[in-house]
């Protein structure tokens, strides 16, 4: 273990970081790090939780402002989800939509397409109970 790495394991202890998310920062085992902790009267100290750790600054895509990421989770890309709304709006042509389905309605022939529905049959409502209810046969 560095001169360095002891100064970062001592400054994050006291920042209040767990002895894993300090293993993950400084390059040790958490063993070896929990082991440096407790001869230096650094244990005992209650940590935040790894969850909440900034482990990168990175910027929502939509207004720029800085993101925290969190360990174990989906990276973030939108700070809110009106942002996400908002850039999703503005960028339809450069998202990569792979899931769009291409159908003719039953009750009308009018050819459409679906996201995400992979089993749609009728174009819109007004089809579907056109068709289901046809002839006057609504129970």
């Amino acid at each position: 273990m560095t001169d360095e790495q002891r100064k970062s394991i001592t400054d994050l202890r006291h920042s209040g970081y767990g002895y894993t998310a300090i293993a993950k920062a400084v390059g040790l085992s958490k063993d070896s790090v929990k082991a440096y902790c407790r001869s230096h009267d650094l244990a005992g100290v209650l940590a935040r939780s790894n969850a909440h750790i900034n482990i990168a600054t990175e910027k929502c895509l939509n207004c720029g402002k800085p993101l925290t990421q969190h360990l174990k989770v989906k990276k973030k890309k939108f700070c809110c989800p009106e942002c996400h709304t908002t850039w999703w709006d503005s960028h339809q042509g450069q998202v990569n939509q792979r899931a769009v389905y291409h159908y003719v309605c039953p009750a009308c022939g009018k050819e459409f397409t679906a996201y995400g529905n992979s089993h749609r049959k009728y174009c819109c409502h007004s089809c579907y109970i056109a068709d289901r209810f046809k002839g006057g046969d609504a129970i």
